[in-house]
């Protein structure tokens, strides 16, 4: 439904739509960089209905800030030029390092949250790109319903009672009686009143259901990927659009809604696309399909083990609005080809808890806390922050020298649940895409800009800040690159309310 200004929060207490983001069922959006000379963790919780409220937490990870501000802007367009004027975010009580703050987020698309930092080293900014939309609307439930509609009809035959009284005895003075045709024109009066409210009301219903069904029809849908197999081992990908352009009722077409032919590269690539083999979660493929036509996609695969494979697939709009489209394959046993550029994988991995073997000798160890390690395995708690901290050590146990950048990046970090339902691709800066922050900084340095994308490696460690968005069973899997090769460890996780 849209919502006006004066019902806009009784609306959100009748109807509460899921919101949808990147990544399959992961709402919340985690942002780790630098606002100037200050390293901030910044968390959006997005609004469960648009417009809405979303939940901003901004953690002061390094530098002395006294005051942090927040406004909503959108990323691209004459939105992104207009900025409002900024909230204030409140210090935590009892946390120096953690302020929070609220904002109207009022329309769907691509937003950022930008937020200005001010300390002891003056201030600084960045910008938090957050994609806005509603999947859904849920209906009034009968007995609300049936209240409002006695309320309705209390307050109108209210209405008709004071027009029928207004016109009846408003000029007579007191204990007056009034004339027989006063009285007869008061009642035609009141006839004519009561059917032109209960007409308003008629139409009025047509109408709201009119602008409802059209509200609903701008609903984010789930997009599916369809592919197939050709020429034995040439894996072809089509995208779907659910959420096409379309004109609104004045013919004016939405420049939000999204496309396939507005794709921009995200880490160098128009696709990542994941396959996971299902129900085991063993073989896993982080491949890049090169672009065959609009929305069309192919690649040919290495060697993947035969079975079921789950199929994600990451995209980002011009407007920098990400998509996970998601789908499945069957898969027979293939000869394959050698992996090639950034296409990586591997087809046997062994989930560990907190030590996953590599090539070589290598192992990437899962740094949980001490307390943690000896009370294995590990229970996390659902919707709370947390950095996943990685170590690769040579088969000496020392961290690994050899580490480098991959797709511009210390790592990537991808999560999905057992059920297949929940999947995030994480990178060292959270859950952002690098195409849209590109968009978000486009007023900053580029160095600055991009100083919180962690574009390489230190001392062996790479860390991700996340969630678990909601409680199950989880396969993590990450992914670094040493001495020219791209090294894989899987890790399993289960996560509490």
């Amino acid at each position: 439904m849209r919502i006006r200004a004066l019902t806009s929060a009784f609306i959100i207490a009748l109807a509460l739509p899921f919101s949808a983001l990147a990544h399959v069922n992961s709402p919340d959006v985690y942002y780790d960089g630098s606002a100037g000379p200050y390293h901030l963790l910044v968390t959006v919780q997005p609004p469960v209905v648009v417009p809405g409220i979303a939940q901003i937490q901004i953690r002061v990870v390094e530098g002395d800030v006294e005051k942090v501000e927040i406004r909503p802007m959108r990323i691209v367009g004459a939105g992104a030029k207009m900025a409002p004027t900024a909230d204030a975010a409140r210090r935590a009580p009892g946390d120096p390092h953690l302020f929070t703050g609220q904002l109207w987020i009022m329309s769907r698309g691509s937003w950022k949250v930008q937020v200005e930092a001010e300390g002891a080293k003056g201030k600084g900014e960045m910008g938090v790109p957050v994609p806005a939309v509603s999947t859904n609307t849920a209906r009034m439930t009968a007995p609300l319903g049936a209240l409002l509609a006695v309320l309705g009809l209390v307050l109108l035959a209210g209405l008709v009672g004071i027009i029928g009284a207004a016109n009846r005895e408003a000029n007579l003075a007191t204990g007056e009686q009034a004339p027989t045709a006063q009285s007869k024109k008061a009642l035609v009066r009141t006839i004519v009143a009561a059917v032109l409210l209960v007409g308003a009301v008629f139409f009025g219903n047509i109408w709201w259901g009119a602008d409802a069904r059209a509200s609903a029809r701008l609903n984010y849908r789930q997009p599916h990927v369809q592919a197939w197999l050709e020429a034995g081992n040439l894996l072809r990908v089509k995208l779907e659009n659910p959420n096409a352009p379309e004109p609104n009722r004045f013919g004016i077409e939405n420049p939000e809604r999204l496309r396939l032919d507005d794709l921009i590269p995200d880490h160098g690539h128009l696709l990542h696309l994941f396959l996971i083999s299902v129900p085991d979660m063993k073989s896993f493929w982080h491949l890049h399909p090169d672009k065959i036509g609009e929305g069309e996609f192919a690649v040919n695969l290495p060697a993947v083990p035969p079975g079921k494979y789950e199929i994600y697939a990451d995209i980002v709009h011009h407007t920098g609005f990400p998509e996970t489209q998601i789908g499945e394959i069957n898969l027979p046993s293939l000869a394959g080809e050698p992996l090639r550029g950034d296409d990586s994988g591997a087809a046997a991995l062994a989930a560990g808890e907190n030590v996953s073997q590599l090539s070589g000798g290598y192992r990437m160890v899962w740094e949980l806390d001490a307390g943690a390690r000896r009370k294995l395995p590990v229970t996390f708690k659902a919707n709370q922050p947390i950095w996943f901290r990685f170590r690769v050590e040579d088969p000496q146990g020392k961290p690994a020298a050899d580490l480098e950048s991959y797709m511009g990046m210390a790592g990537h970090m991808a999560l999905v649940s057992s059920d297949g339902k929940i999947f995030a691709h994480i990178h060292p800066a959270g859950t952002v895409s690098m195409a849209a922050v590109g968009l978000a900084e486009m007023g900053r340095q580029k160095t600055e800009a991009m100083a919180g994308m962690h574009d390489g490696p230190h001392n062996g460690d790479v860390s991700f800040p996340y969630g678990f968005p909601q409680a199950g069973d989880y396969r993590i899997f990450v992914q670094v690159k040493r001495a020219g090769r791209v090294e894989t460890g899987a890790f399993s996780a289960h996560v509490i309310r």
